[in-house]
C-alpha cells in the first residue's frame, strides 16, 4: 500500500534534542534528532534509530554521513538497522545513519552553511565543537554533547572514500587502546591504519574522551558497491557478537594488511590519469603506478611507487587537478 504524501516527508515519530538511552524502554525506537537549526529557524533534524535490550551490556553508537558523499557509509549503517530489527540483544545500539544533512542533499563531501560569510566545512575535522562558533561547530557540538557522548561505551563511524577514488574495506585503529584493535579486526577487513588520530575528527574526539573508536571506510565514494556493504555490517554484527550484544558465533578475524605509514602519490599537474594498479596490489619501489594525459591525449607524466608498499586507493574518476590524490599506498 502506498504512503500518503504527508507520510512520505515527515514520518510522525517524537522529536528530541537530547537523548538518554540509559532512560529507554527496551525495544526498538526511532526518533527525529533536532540537531540545530537552519538559516530560516526550522529544525535540522537527523533520523535516530535505538535498539535497547531487556539485559544490561555495551552501549555502542553507530553514526555514518558525516561525509555527504560518502553514501556507502549512510547504506552501512540503514543496513545494520535492518538487520537488528526483531533482535534479542544486550546493552543498547544507538544509529544515526545520515549525519551530514546539507553534504548529502549536495553530494557533497562538506557541511554547507546558508551564512553569506561562511563557506562549506568539513564536518569531521571540527569535533567536538563550539556552542559560539559557527553554524558548522554549533552543529557538531549539538550532536556530540546531546546524543553521542552521553550514550557511547563504544563507536564507530562509517565512511567511504571520497568522490573521485575508491578505497578496500579499510579501518582506522588507534593501536594503543585495546578495544579500538579489537573491533578493527572483527571487522575482518583488508587494511588496518593504525592511527593515533588527529585534532576534530570524530574517532579521536572519541578516543580522547574515553571512549573506544574505529572509522571503517566502505569502499568507493558516491557510488553503491553492494559487496562491501555486506561485508561491512557484516563486521560490525561481528563486533556486536564479540562484545555479546547478540547471540551468535564470532566470525574468526582474518590476516589483512596492518600498517603505520600512508604514502599520497599525488597529481603534479592536471590532466587524465589512468591507473595502472588495483587495490590491494603490492607493489615495488619505482612501479609504474599511473599515467597522464593532457587534452590532446599526449603523455605528460608518469607516477611511480616511491617505496615498497600495498595500493590502498587510487583514482577512478580520470580528470585530476593539480594535487589530487592518484594512487595512496600503506606500508
Amino acid at each position: 500500500m502506498s504512503k500518503s504524501l504527508n507520510e512520505c516527508i515527515f514520518p510522525m515519530f517524537p522529536t528530541i534534542q537530547a537523548l538518554d538511552v540509559n532512560a529507554l524502554e527496551a525495544g526498538e525506537h526511532k526518533f527525529w534528532f533536532a540537531v540545530a537549526t537552519d538559516a530560516v529557524g526550522h529544525p535540522q533534524t537527523l533520523p535516530l534509530r535505538v535498539f535497547k535490550g531487556h539485559r544490561p551490556g555495551k552501549r555502542i553508537m553507530i553514526t555514518a554521513g558525516i561525509h555527504g558523499d560518502e553514501q556507502n557509509g549512510i547504506l552501512t549503517a540503514q543496513q545494520i538497522a535492518r538487520d537488528l530489527v526483531g533482535q534479542e540483544i544486550a546493552g543498547c545500539v544507538t544509529i544515526v545513519p545520515a549525519v551530514n544533512l546539507s553534504g548529502i542533499a549536495r553530494h557533497s563531501r562538506d557541511f554547507h552553511s546558508a551564512a553569506p560569510d561562511s563557506s562549506s566545512t568539513n564536518l569531521n575535522r571540527v569535533f567536538p565543537g563550539n556552542p559560539q562558533g559557527d553554524d558548522a561547530s554549533r552543529f557538531a557540538n549539538s550532536l556530540w554533547e546531546n546524543l553521542l557522548k552521553p550514550n557511547a561505551d563504544l563507536a564507530i563511524d562509517l565512511h567511504s572514500q571520497t568522490s573521485g577514488s575508491a578505497y578496500p574495506l579499510y579501518a582506522f585503529a588507534d593501536y594503543r587502546l585495546e578495544d579500538a584493535i579489537r573491533m578493527a579486526r572483527l571487522i575482518n577487513p583488508d587494511v588496518i591504519l593504525d592511527d593515533p588520530g588527529d585534532p576534530g575528527i570524530l574517532e579521536t574526539v572519541y578516543n580522547r574522551s574515553g571512549i573506544p573508536s574505529i572509522t571503517i571506510e566502505v569502499g568507493i565514494g558516491r557510488y553503491t558497491d553492494i559487496e562491501m556493504i555486506s561485508r561491512a555490517a557484516s563486521g560490525v554484527m561481528n563486533i556486536l557478537k564479540a562484545y555479546e550484544l547478540l547471540q551468535g558465533e564470532v566470525e574468526p578475524t582474518a590476516k589483512c594488511v596492518e600498517g603505520k605509514e600512508i604514502i599520497s602519490v599525488r597529481a603534479n599537474q592536471g590532466g587524465f590519469v589512468i591507473c595502472h594498479v588495483e587495490l590491494m596490489d603490492r607493489v615495488e619501489e619505482n612501479q609504474k603506478l599511473a599515467t597522464q594525459y593532457n587534452s590532446f591525449g599526449d603523455e605528460v607524466e608518469v607516477y611511480y611507487a616511491p617505496v615498497d608498499a600495498t595500493v590502498i586507493s587510487h583514482n577512478v574518476e580520470s580528470v585530476r587537478a593539480p594535487g589530487s590524490l592518484v594512487v595512496r599506498l600503506i606500508k
